[in-house]
């Protein structure tokens, strides 16, 4: 049994910091090793990567663009209408996924449009993202990359959003059939949509290719009070041998580094030779 590797979503922590560089200084300070970010597209893939180096960092995760969010769009993966502008973000994320040495891409499956019935555009938004996904895959082959479908609940966050279950989002990779495609487990929104953390953390966890966390209902650090134990559930996730990263996808609700507490209690465990303090 080994100990788990955390990433520092640098999308959500340290919001006190102005840019993504200097959340990532912030994150190799407080003694992470990995990172992710959700849209780095704001900055160019060179200067993101130099940030990175001088932090001592790795990026393990990046998303697909989410679109035109003025049109509320938030990935465009399963939205009819919209497969060129997929396939072009899907270039746009390669590239830079490259050149971060960033090994796995979450393909956003974007919204069910507005005004139309969600079980009525079903059907034809789960056949474009299957097509659109089988598509991915041979692109992401190429370059030995990893795409990523997660789940985000439609109680809280987006009400939306097209994929919001795991059992919705592992029957579509069975069908696209590709290896080099994953799940993306997000605690958080499992927990909101469907609670059976055990049973799903267990069914699911063959297919997982990376994990976020974060405190039920507020979205805050895994050591605020709330509806999850996470020293029970990181205790699962080693025994069941998770070996991937375990992204700190949360709302800080001070100072970042403060909150970090129940990361330095878990480092401290497992005598994890971090850097920060």
């Amino acid at each position: 049994m080994a100990p788990l590797r955390f990433s520092a979503n640098v999308s959500w922590l340290f919001p006190e910091l102005p840019g993504v560089p200097e959340r990532l200084h912030a994150a190799g300070r407080a003694g992470f090793e990995a990172a992710e970010v959700a849209w780095p597209y704001a900055e160019s893939p060179q200067a993101l990567a130099s940030a990175a180096r001088a932090a001592g960092l790795r990026l393990v995760l990046i998303n697909t663009p989410r679109g035109d969010h003025e049109k509320g769009e938030m990935g465009l993966g399963a939205v009819p209408g919209r497969q060129a502008a997929f396939r072009e973000g899907l270039e746009q994320a390669v590239l830079y996924a490259k050149a971060l040495g960033c090994p796995r891409i979450h393909l956003m499956a974007g919204r069910v449009p507005r005004g139309a019935d969600r079980e009525a555009v079903k059907g034809e938004m789960e056949t474009v993202f299957v097509e659109n996904l089988r598509h991915a895959a041979e692109v992401l082959a190429q370059e030995n990359l990893v795409g990523l479908l997660e789940p985000i609940n439609t109680r809280i966050t987006d009400p939306q959003y097209f994929l919001d279950t795991p059992q919705q989002a592992a029957a579509i990779l069975q069908k696209v059939g590709r290896p080099n495609l994953q799940l993306q487990m997000d605690i958080f929104h499992w927990q909101v949509m469907d609670g059976n953390l055990t049973g799903n953390i267990r069914e699911f966890l063959p297919i997982v290719g990376h994990v976020q966390v974060a405190q039920v209902p507020d979205r805050g650090e895994p050591g605020s009070s709330g509806e999850l134990d996470f020293t029970y559930l990181f205790q699962l996730l080693e025994d069941e041998g998770y070996q991937g990263f375990v992204g700190c996808e949360y709302r800080p609700r001070g100072d970042t580094v403060e909150g970090l507490s129940w990361l330095r209690s878990y480092w401290d465990r497992w005598g994890h030779p971090r850097t920060g303090q």
